[in-house]
């Protein structure tokens, strides 16, 4: 038997948590069998060094990552604790990245506040982390252009809600000056958060409307079973 650990990398809100948690058991339901073991790199949990140490001997594993962006947890963070636990028999998979089954569930959720696909006048802030690493930000700036493709819309473009620019004003302002008559966020986060809702109070104070994160949508479980799929098969063929 393999094991998935879905490392997530936590948060001092709850609800990030309990997304994690949901989308665990999403896989457990998905893939009956499967040894899905749920980590939190930090501030929540069981902690992602607790179960590694906690593996059957022998036990191959695969780190399926709960991130988009392939930054500095999926980079850095993860190999290093692998290495300092000694864990043997574990390979990392992809993250999630931009993939347009993601991309279809922000769909959804603009759907869910009444976005239609042939409004002319609605221009679409996607909101994401920011990185230090400018190929990784460019990836994820590919998100809008996935996002808006067949419909009518004014715009669509990428926000940072940290670093670096554009920042959540200067994209609205950039879309209103290509004639965008009304602006909506929809955040490419996995869940609820501080940084979403420090985002949710700009659009709130200035009257525009917000979409939800992904959540624990089953098309997010599907991808990450996908990654994990995707690292046995590259183990088998090496």
């Amino acid at each position: 038997m393999s094991t998935l650990i879905l490392t997530a990398h936590g948060s001092r809100d709850p609800r990030s948590a309990a997304n994690a948690h949901a989308v665990a058991e999403q896989l457990r339901s998905l893939r009956p069998g499967l040894d899905v073991r749920l980590g939190f790199l930090e501030l929540n949990a069981p902690h992602f060094a607790d179960v590694l140490a906690g593996l059957p001997d022998g036990r191959d594993a695969v780190i399926s990552p709960f991130l988009l962006a392939s930054a500095y947890h999926a980079r850095l963070d993860i190999p290093k604790q692998v290495a300092e636990a000694g864990a043997l028999g574990v390979r990392q998979a992809d993250v999630l990245g931009e993939d347009a089954r993601l991309v279809s569930v922000v769909r959804e959720r603009l759907a869910e506040v009444g976005v239609s696909p042939h409004d002319e006048e609605l221009g679409v802030v996607v909101v994401a982390i920011g990185s230090s690493h400018a190929a990784v930000n460019a990836r994820t700036a590919q998100v809008p252009a996935m996002l808006a493709a067949g419909t009518r819309w004014a715009g669509a473009t990428i926000a940072f809600a940290t670093r670096p620019d554009p920042s959540v004003p200067q994209a609205v302002h950039r879309l209103r000056r290509r004639g965008a008559r009304r602006v909506l966020v929809a955040p490419w986060f996995l869940a609820p958060g501080l940084i979403t809702d420090r985002v949710s109070t700009y659009a709130r104070e200035n009257g525009i409307p917000m979409a939800a994160p992904l959540g624990a949508h089953p098309l997010v479980a599907e991808t990450l079973l996908d990654r994990y799929e995707q690292a046995l098969a590259e183990e088998t063929a090496a």
